[in-house]
């Protein structure tokens, strides 16, 4: 999925500072490889910046932002080391086709904001966009928590394709997904494209 940078950013905002606010919460997991993000109740686990994956996690959209792409899923980003894949902070622009499936909501100065593992985004032409912390970020209330959406789906191969036919399938109806009317601003219209592509494709997903 090739995703555009928004124009007047990139040339600013491309490889500058990342877009977070404040440390998460210092708090980790018992692997002490996870943060535990409790800014505005979010209260969400993530892995925490560096930590290097030997492989994307399934359904992992690529986000291209320069010479090297980027990886999104479930509110993490990562970027390509060597075979294996880091994980990093964005930096301000680049865009989304849908948020996380957890985030908060938060209302700033008027305007809506999306928040999840210390990144803020903004509702963007082709998604959400990257956005640095806003003015009184710190002091904001949640509009929302957002409950948990649909976990992971299981895809069942009726026809006996194998697992790499199946990623090019499942990547090919992601991309498909996002020209679908409504698509970047509703995440249930996103999955039901996709479940609809992946069926036409020989596929069951449950």
């Amino acid at each position: 999925m090739k995703i555009a940078l928004i124009p007047a950013l990139v040339a600013t905002t491309l490889f500058t500072a990342l877009a977070t606010g404040p440390a998460l919460a210092d708090r980790h997991g018992p692997d002490g490889r996870m943060v535990y993000d409790t800014r505005y109740h979010h209260d969400h686990y993530y892995p925490a910046a560096g930590w290097v994956a030997p492989a994307l996690p399934r359904g992992a959209v690529v986000v291209h932002g320069g010479p090297r792409p980027y990886y999104f899923h479930g509110g993490v980003w990562y970027r390509p080391d060597g075979p294996r894949f880091r994980v990093v902070l964005p930096p301000l622009g680049l865009v989304v086709p849908i948020l996380p499936w957890a985030y908060v909501t938060l209302q700033i100065g008027g305007l809506p904001y999306f928040y999840a593992n210390g990144v803020y985004y903004q509702h963007a032409p082709s998604g959400y966009v990257v956005v640095a912390p806003p003015a009184n970020a710190e002091s904001a209330q949640p509009v929302q928590n957002v409950p948990p959406g649909k976990p992971e789906p299981i895809i069942y191969p009726r026809n006996g394709q194998s697992a790499q036919q199946q990623e090019a399938d499942r990547q090919e109806c992601n991309r498909w997904a996002t020209s679908q009317p409504s698509a970047m601003a509703d995440g249930s219209v996103f999955q039901r494209a996709v479940e609809a592509c992946m069926d036409g494709r020989g596929y069951t997903m449950k």
